[in-house]
């Protein structure tokens, strides 16, 4: 087999961003892979700027690398006891979009959260927001990364042992879901 691709979306935005540090130690565990990293800038859903505009060339992009991904990981954080907003905004913008890219998808879903929880209902959230599209969406080890600033040393790695294992056999069964 080839190379497989794996696409990262980090449901935060911020530079400094736990879940974009999740998704990079993810794709890490993951071994051998092309990593391309979703940007979610682009505007809110507007169906009156899609009537008039189309679909913005961003979703598009994403949503051409979701088709073109072997599988996918998404961390999200966990804002008010859901995903934040540019996260769902990306999801309906790509729902937009002609195809269904996610369709069959393995996707690998994890959050990361200052809170003890983990961001343990937002990732409930999106994986109910995820459910319309028909991805294959792994359902373990689930991953909630809790007081998620301290979990990471100054190389973007995990620290926890137990993390680290669990989020390693997550990537051997997404690896697994795409048969390599």
């Amino acid at each position: 087999m080839t190379t497989p691709t794996l696409l990262g979306i980090s449901g935060s935005m911020r530079k400094a961003s736990t879940n974009t540090k999740l998704v990079r130690e993810a794709a890490r565990l993951f071994g051998d892979c092309t990593y391309v990293e979703a940007d979610l800038h682009m505007p809110l859903y507007d169906g009156d700027v899609e009537a008039s505009e189309g679909v913005p060339e961003a979703a598009q992009l994403i949503a051409r690398q979701i088709a073109e991904a072997d599988a996918v990981v998404i961390s999200t954080p966990e804002y008010n006891k859901a995903p934040p907003g540019v996260l769902k905004n990306a999801l309906d913008w790509v729902s937009r979009v002609e195809g269904r890219p996610w369709t069959d998808k393995p996707v690998a879903v994890m959050s990361a959260a200052a809170g003890r929880a983990g961001g343990e209902r937002a990732q409930m959230v999106l994986r109910g927001y995820m459910v319309p599209f028909r991805p294959c969406i792994l359902q373990g080890p689930e991953i909630h990364l809790a007081a998620s600033s301290s979990q990471f040393d100054d190389d973007g790695q995990l620290t926890g042992e137990i993390y680290v294992r669990e989020l390693t056999q997550l990537m051997q069964s997404l690896r697994a879901e795409i048969g390599c």
